[in-house]
Parts: structure tokens; sequence; C-alpha cells
């Protein structure tokens, strides 16, 4: 056989193998499973507790879940066998908040052992998230958990959740958006009309602002706690060491129309350090501020059709 015989087998092998190689260095590599999050309760208020969630050395660059449920259910039955059963409230975080903003991580996907505040029971006006029950955490005491989320397309790229946390609320009184917003029979006597900015709203439009998501719209969150204050001073809340802030977004609306009423717009960046100010002081964090005065009644069918006439 002569050599050249041999040559033609031998390019087609050397181009088999430099096809194989390429094809090794293009691949891409098995999905790997996240390190697991873990949580820290860093405080709370009436209707809302505060966690700080840690990713692990491999971040959780997908987002992150959180799942709640009563302790009382958890002691009970246990976490049920489902991520997201309905058996257990859970909250998608996946993009980016304006609301409450945190200067370690302007994002929810977190970096290599990148830590984010979570405000559980103030995520209605919160953008970057999605999940079952985005409103007030009701009082009690809660059992938590978290997981790093994956890619969405191939399966065991997320992590598995946490250790069981748990944590409380504070108190329990009626006081905050989420109460105003569940009892408008419970509304004081003249509260309203309600001048926010210098537009006065009746109770029918307040209640229709309070049940519109804010969307990254600035004007609406700050909205919800200015109303929510201006409820709790009709009930006899001392105001005092809040008034700087009161005035300051009674300023800031000036004459805007707030959603679903009107068009106005405020950027978050320009409300947030108000609206976070009267949230405080709605839960009830402001050293000592007795933040409302509980004369609250149970709402009638009543009530409620006086409210929408």
């Amino acid at each position: 056989m002569q050599l050249r015989d041999l040559a033609s087998p031998v390019r087609v092998l050397r181009g088999v193998l430099a096809s194989l190689l390429v094809a090794v260095a293009v691949a891409p590599a098995f999905a790997q499973a996240l390190d697991t999050p873990t949580l820290a309760q860093t405080g709370g208020g009436f209707f809302r507790i505060d966690l700080d969630v840690q990713a692990g050395t491999s971040g959780a660059p997908n987002g992150f879940a959180v799942q709640w449920m009563l302790k009382s259910d958890y002691e009970d039955y246990g976490w049920p066998g489902s991520n997201y059963d309905p058996l257990a409230a859970y909250c998608e975080f996946t993009g980016d908040p304006t609301l409450n903003t945190d200067v370690r991580s302007g994002s929810f996907l977190l970096g290599s052992d990148g830590i984010i505040r979570v405000e559980m029971g103030d995520l209605f006006d919160e953008t970057g998230v999605s999940g079952s029950y985005l409103d007030g955490v009701k009082p009690g005491d809660y059992a938590f958990r978290v997981w790093a989320m994956g890619d969405g397309v191939n399966a065991g790229t997320g992590s598995v959740p946490s250790e069981t946390m748990f944590a409380s609320t504070v108190g329990n009184p009626e006081c905050t958006q989420g109460f105003w917003k569940t009892h408008p029979g419970a509304w004081p006597a003249g509260c309203t009309p309600m001048l926010l900015g210098t537009v006065v709203y009746t109770a029918a439009q307040l209640l229709a602002i309070y049940n519109t998501p804010a969307m990254g719209n600035g004007l609406i969150s700050m909205a919800h706690q200015l109303i929510t204050v201006k409820l709790n001073a009709c009930n006899g809340s001392n105001t005092v060491p809040i008034a700087a802030t009161i005035a300051a977004a009674d300023a800031l609306i000036g004459g805007l129309v707030i959603p679903p009423i009107g068009g106005g717009f405020l950027a978050p960046g320009t409300t947030s350090g108000l609206t976070t100010t009267m949230d405080d002081y709605n839960n009830g964090l402001i050293p000592g501020v007795v933040a409302c005065a509980t004369h609250s009644r149970k709402s009638s069918w009543g009530d409620l059709k006086a409210i929408y006439r």
C-alpha cells in the first residue's frame, strides 16, 4: 500500500478529532444547582416583617423566592409538598425594587454572597416582584423559607429551600395601610373628603387609590402612606414627629391628580424617603410615637354603600 493511500483516512480522522474538540469547547457546561440563600429577620412592624436575604457563593442570578405560612400551621402540617402550593403564600423576587431600596444591592438578582432587604407585608407597591399574596402580613407568628430560583429552562438549576426561620409581627393595632384599605367602615368621621396636595378626594376615590398598585409610580406609593397617616391623625394619633414629612409630601404632590382618578406621576427616587418615613410611622417604628389610637368598628354593608354613593 502506498503512503498516499493512507493520507485520506488520516485527514478524515484528524477532521473528526478537531470537530470533537470544538464541540467540547463550545458545549454548555452541565447545569449546576445554586447554593441555598439564608434568611434573617432585621425588623418589622404591625403588619410587616423585614428580612435580609443573603445568597450563597454561587449567588442568586435568577432571583429568589420566599414562601411563608402561619407558624401554627407549619407546626401542625409542615411545608406543603410543592414550593408553590396554595396552602402557603409565596413571592418571587426577580427584578429591581423601586419602593424599598437597599444600598447593598439594587436588584433582587444577587451576586455571590449578595444581600438585600425585603419587607414582607409591604410588597403591593414594590416593583420586580410577583406572587400569591402581596398585601400586609396579618399580625402573628410565621414560618419562612427561601430558595434561589432556577433559569426557568433547565430543571435542577435552582437551589433547595433553606432551613425554616420563624419571625413575628409587632403587636396588632389597626393603623396601617392594609387595615384602613380593608376596613373603610372604620374610617373616623370627619376624615373625608381628604386633601392630598391641593386636590380634594372623596372616600370612594381614596379607596380607588388604595387599591391601585404603584407599578413604579412614586406618587401612588407615597399617596398610600399619606392617606394612612391622615386617617391615623383623624383617629387620634400624634403626628407631630412627622409633621414636616406630611407637609413635604403634600407640597411634592401639589396639583397632581393621583391615579386612577387622574394621570399624575412622580419618580420613585423623589418620593421614597418620604414614603419610607410615613410607612415606618404607620407601622409604629418611630420611637416615642403612639402610631394609632384604636377606635375601630366592624364594617357593614351599609357603611360600604354610603362610601360609594
